[in-house]
């Protein structure tokens, strides 16, 4: 059986490099919110641990957590960390979206 989200090694170490400046465990909590241009938006934030019901994927001594509500919305995506000539971001690859925005920060199912 395949995990229901996954973080690439790229994500996995720039939230290491993260955690390790804040001293904080290297946890990424991954939500889904309402709103943005698409109907959803992702957002992230450190974690101290992962809650109960959470589904969580670990890299490299990495975990992301998604809670229960958001995972639907999600399940099946990998998390990364891409950097290009618009910045650097973490980045959603959504098997469930139907549509996106052109930021890659929202999406609709």
């Amino acid at each position: 059986m395949s995990e229901p989200i996954s973080l690439t090694a790229s994500a996995a170490k720039r939230v290491a490099a993260i955690a390790a400046k804040q001293s904080v465990p290297a946890i990424l909590r991954l939500s889904v919110d309402g709103g943005g241009c698409s109907g959803f938006t992702y957002r992230f934030e450190l974690a101290e641990a992962a809650e109960a019901g959470d589904a969580t994927a670990e890299t490299d001594g990495v975990k992301l957590v998604v809670d229960p509500v958001s995972l639907d919305l999600v399940k099946g995506s990998a998390v990364d960390f891409v950097e290009d000539l618009g910045g650097s971001a973490f980045k959603v690859t959504n098997p469930n979206a139907a549509s996106g925005c052109g930021c890659g920060s929202s999406f609709s199912v």
